[in-house]
């Protein structure tokens, strides 16, 4: 058991981040990459944070009700608007450019599809909420975030982490934005990170459903 209350809810999320950070630097074939990012992360949530998942649900329908509201917001813009994506706003040095996380021998690769999917939807929701509204939106609003009750509301903790959640998201921090004030406010009204987990994970897996069915790549940067 991990001794400082921070590491549960921190450390696979800085192992998830170092592996985007070092992405295509490992010399070795891409589908073993992504193999490797999804036994190391995994690993890392069933020895450090183990303890905190539960399939215990405030509101299991509303939470998917409000993944797939989710997503179909992240997708409106660019068919509601084409090009709207190309604007400076969104392409630029600091939010960096789209781009198709997977080589174009991979996307013909069904194992690689797999683990990507495997990976947006069962590690991702868990390492993010854990970190971000289980740990980050807490700890704003004292360091002894223990001592917060979790879905505890601050104004300032919750738009700096929804700011901090569209900071990550590259070319769509507009879409990461109104996404993080709602998984913010979500948890406000559950109490429950798991709650958000199985939010994240709908609208993780209607995404990849998505860009599957598509090809519509540049949504998994």
């Amino acid at each position: 058991m991990a001794k400082h209350p921070s590491i549960p809810f921190v450390v696979p999320f800085v192992l998830f981040m170092a592996f985007l950070v070092l992405d295509g630097s490992w010399g070795i074939p891409e589908t073993y990459h992504l193999l490797l990012r999804v036994v190391v992360v995994g690993g890392a949530i069933l020895y450090f944070s183990r303890h905190l998942l539960s399939f215990q649900f405030t509101r299991p329908a509303l939470s998917v009700a409000v993944g797939i509201l989710v997503f179909a917001m992240w997708i409106a813009p660019d068919y509601l608007f084409p090009g709207y994506r190309n604007h400076w706003l969104f392409q630029n040095a600091i939010t960096g450019t789209l781009k198709v996380s997977l080589s174009a021998e991979a996307l013909r690769d069904p194992a690689a599809l797999a683990l990507r999917s495997l990976r947006a939807v069962l590690i991702v929701p868990i390492v993010e909420e854990l970190f971000w509204r289980g740990w980050l939106m807490r700890w704003l609003i004292s360091p002894d975030f223990e001592k917060v009750a979790p879905g505890a509301y601050g104004r300032q903790a919750f738009w700096l982490t929804a700011l901090l959640f569209a900071s990550v998201h590259g070319p769509y921090w507009d879409v990461g934005l109104a996404c993080g004030a709602i998984y913010n406010g979500w948890m406000v009204r559950t109490k429950n990170w798991n709650d958000l987990i199985l939010t994240h994970a709908v609208t993780n897996g209607c995404l990849c459903a998505f860009v599957i069915i598509t090809g519509r790549w540049e949504y998994w940067m």
